[in-house]
């Protein structure tokens, strides 16, 4: 069995240029320390006193800075090149980790919670812009995945460390956080450099869907809002799933971090193995069973309340979330025009930045006034909507490309 999946891994990575690992490695460097963001919620309504829906409306005012920060990453990346707008964008995330770590008053937590949306979230789409330029079209799905890999290693220790971190002063995590940023920065600038313009240009190898104009897809735009609901569901994880886990489950901190560790390790043992197997397929009607995958797992947590069942909830959404990321990012650069992918992955960061603002507040709205069951429950309805939108697009994409094929012609 294990020599089964060292196989599996030697076959996933093979071909991957040295360039992809890179960018990799600076993006587990980053991420190993990421601590704040799973615990926010908690340091709000613990360490600060705020409400659950104080705390919501934070929580939103970062999705309101990450909005921002994708359309202005994706912009800055096709003028100045991925690579410095990582770089900036590493060293400002560290300094502002700090900032937040010193605000007192109501405003000085919100402006500083604005500004880390805004400079963490531009690297988001200058990254995944370089990779996909560094990328032959045939391997851009792996390389998405060997970065997601690298997130998840990185986040198995963070939030686990985190956890007991908490325990001792939630400041603690904002230091850590900011330490692994400048880092993950001094990497890149040893590594890679300050290059400004793309280090290699490669040619789609399905030009049909070449675009350079992201707003006159209709396909895209489409896909555009079918994830921005999914993750307005999957980031419930960083708002109202603490809070059930604490109050419902009964779980600590340290508890609750080592819960979110298996959601990391799971993605770490599989989920490169299962992207080889389904790079090939219909790329939309993988995200459609992602989805529902996704969101049954939190459908589920109202059906249980012990530690294994949580467990089991975490496997269920990691496996829909493992379906999803790594091909969903690949759809956005096989659209991509070479000149146009920093706005592409912009808009696609800027779907999930807006569910940052959409989830805690709709999410705490829901958990306070009708209750937890609702809220896991309604998001097995959102599942079931999100894979047949998924369905109807998928369809509609085909024959869109039928049509320009039979044009061509």
């Amino acid at each position: 069995m294990l020599k089964t999946i060292i196989a599996a891994y030697r076959e996933a990575f093979s071909g991957l240029p040295r360039s992809i690992w890179t960018l990799a490695a600076v993006t587990l460097v980053n991420r190993a320390g990421t601590m704040v963001l799973p615990f926010l919620v908690l340091y709000l309504t613990t360490d600060r006193e705020f409400s659950t829906r104080g705390a919501g409306a934070l929580l939103a005012v970062y999705g309101l800075g990450a909005m921002a920060g994708a359309y202005l990453g994706g912009w800055l990346t096709d003028r100045i090149g991925a690579i410095r707008v990582q770089g900036g964008s590493l060293l400002l995330t560290g300094v502002v980790f700090l900032l937040l770590s010193a605000a007192e008053a109501t405003w000085a937590l919100a402006a500083a919670l604005a500004a880390l949306g805004m400079v963490g979230e531009a690297f988001r789409p200058a990254n995944a812009a370089a990779l996909a330029e560094l990328a032959a079209p045939a391997l851009r799905i792996r390389a998405f995945a060997l970065r997601r890999l690298a997130i998840n290693v990185g986040m198995t220790f963070g939030p686990a460390v985190g956890g007991f971190l908490a325990l001792i002063d939630y400041r603690w995590l904002f230091r850590v956080d900011a330490a692994t940023c400048f880092a993950a920065a001094l990497l890149l600038r040893v590594t890679v450099g300050n290059a400004k313009g793309r280090q290699v240009t490669v040619s789609s190898s399905e030009p049909g869907l070449l675009s350079a104009a992201p707003w006159r897809d209709p396909v895209f735009v489409a896909f555009l809002l079918l994830m921005m609901f999914l993750a307005s569901v999957l980031f419930q994880f960083v708002s109202t799933l603490p809070l059930t886990l604490r109050e419902h489950y009964g779980m600590s901190e340290d508890q609750i971090g080592l819960l979110f560790a298996l959601n990391t390790l799971l993605i770490i043992a599989f989920e490169m193995i299962l992207t080889v197997r389904l790079e090939r397929r219909n790329p939309l009607r993988v995200l459609g069973i992602g989805a529902l995958l996704t969101c049954l797992g939190f459908a589920l947590l109202p059906l249980g309340s012990s530690y294994a069942w949580a467990m089991v909830t975490v496997a269920v959404w990691t496996v829909g979330e493992m379906f999803v990321a790594p091909m969903a990012e690949g759809f956005v650069a096989a659209r991509a025009a070479p000149e146009a992918r920093g706005r592409f992955m912009g808009l696609f960061v800027l779907s999930w930045s807006t569910a940052h603002v959409i989830a805690p507040l709709t999410g705490t709205l829901v958990y306070g006034r009708f209750g937890a069951d609702t809220l896991w429950f309604g998001c097995g309805v959102v599942g079931v909507l999100l894979w047949l939108g998924f369905s109807v697009l998928s369809r509609y994409s085909q024959r869109r490309q039928r049509c320009s094929s039979t044009a061509a012609k």
